[in-house]
């Protein structure tokens, strides 16, 4: 004698929330969603490789105006250099696997718009012949270099103040360019808080 089926009758509503469930798996498994999960990411560009992924060459300098020789706008770009085995997109567009010998991508560093206005003569006109306002005749301000002649150097009391200010970068040339100084010599660098940098102090506490 055949056992009795315990199957109960699915209701239809039912039957069909679980077929759409089922085409609903099917196609996000087959489809571009899918494949995206499982493995089917877009190659990283070069230039978003990793700190220690690539290896960059000093730039060039300019023994005049101690700047990288393409510098243009505040900006200049060197040569990165991807480490072997590493596949990227190059600054073509095209997918390579790198060896370590080939460039991968340009990395843009700052410069800065010098004029023809050294550091260093600055500094010694203004130890030596600060009280002639020779300092102020040399970088622009022939008004206050004039000032500082009649009055020697308001009485030595100016040129010792305006020795300070060009020796720390304060006072720099009238046309608003930057001093000559020695590219991988002591120079002051400004920090200034953006968006940009508040976000990182956020990320890395």
């Amino acid at each position: 004698m055949a056992a009795a089926c315990p199957c109960r009758p699915i209701a239809p509503e039912t039957a069909a929330a679980r077929l759409l469930g089922v085409l609903w798996f099917v196609s996000v498994t087959t489809g571009p969603w899918g494949a995206a999960a499982g493995g089917g990411e877009e190659t990283l560009k070069c230039e978003d490789l990793k700190v220690g992924q690539y290896i960059c060459k000093d730039p060039k300098i300019n023994d005049a105006t101690q700047e990288p020789v393409n510098c243009t706008n505040y900006t200049a770009y060197v040569q990165c250099f991807p480490a072997p085995n590493i596949t990227c997109k190059d600054f073509g567009g095209n997918e390579t696997h790198f060896t370590g010998n080939e460039v991968g991508f340009l990395k843009p560093i700052p410069c800065r718009n010098v004029n023809g206005y050294s550091y260093k003569v600055a500094v010694a006109l203004s130890l030596f012949l600060g009280w002639l306002g020779a300092d102020r005749f040399y970088l622009g301000y022939p008004a206050l270099g004039l000032l500082k002649f009649c009055t020697v150097g308001f009485c030595g009391i100016g040129s010792l103040i305006d020795f300070i200010l060009i020796s720390m970068q304060i006072v720099g040339p009238s046309d608003g360019s930057s001093y000559i100084i020695d590219y991988y010599g002591t120079r002051l660098t400004r920090l200034s808080i953006t968006n940009e940098t508040f976000r990182k102090t956020q990320l890395y506490p």
